[in-house]
């Protein structure tokens, strides 16, 4: 038995928090986890900025209901699911995915959680679990299924280096030069090649 693993923001949903730097036109909250491994060094980042700036989960959510899911990601995840199971392992947060998961069909998604107060400001955010990309690819394999993780962070490493299959999607450049040992997918079409080879 197979089962496909992977990462949601810049594989099948554009990433939430470019596009809300694009649309209040902070440049500094394009900072990604392209950019900065450590996920909870690049949280509290983003929530000083929030505060800074006084913005609410509310202004966050108006503009995600303007997003859609990348090119092909609809169809992709409908030939995926076509064929055996699929999972959405993220370090997004389930206040932010829900209108885009249910554009995607609503897969089956493990991501985290924000902490919002009464006035609507995030104050916090809990993880589900440290590293929980990872961790959950190993108890896939703990059940005897036969993993494939994607992604295209470094946020992702750590689970597709457990995986038993596994490949990059439109990485940085600077990642596929860190780890020329993973095969890279460019578009949804070539991830898909990758997946139907191992099958």
């Amino acid at each position: 038995m197979n089962i496909v693993c992977l990462d949601l923001e810049g594989v099948l949903i554009p990433e939430i928090w470019i596009a809300f730097a694009q649309k209040t036109g902070i440049e500094a909250l394009r900072r990604t986890t392209r950019d900065e491994p450590d996920y909870d060094v690049l949280m509290r980042y983003r929530l000083d900025i929030l505060d800074k700036e006084d913005f609410k989960l509310a202004d966050i959510e108006e503009v995600i209901g303007t997003l859609d899911p990348l090119p092909g990601a609809v169809e992709f995840v409908e030939w995926v699911t076509s064929q055996t199971r699929l999972v959405i392992l993220s370090d997004t947060f389930s206040q932010f995915a829900g209108p885009l998961m249910a554009k995607l069909g609503h897969p089956t998604l493990f991501c985290h959680e924000l902490v919002v107060d009464g006035s609507g400001r995030i104050a916090d955010y809990r993880l589900r679990l440290k590293d929980h990309k990872r961790r959950a690819v190993e108890a896939f394999e703990a059940l005897n299924l036969d993993t494939f993780a994607a992604g295209d962070s470094y946020n992702d490493l750590s689970m597709i280096d457990r995986a038993r299959n596994k490949c990059l999607f439109r990485p940085p450049q600077r990642l596929i030069d860190e780890r020329p040992d993973l095969a890279v997918a460019e578009d949804h079409t070539e991830l898909r090649e990758i997946i139907e080879a191992v099958l």
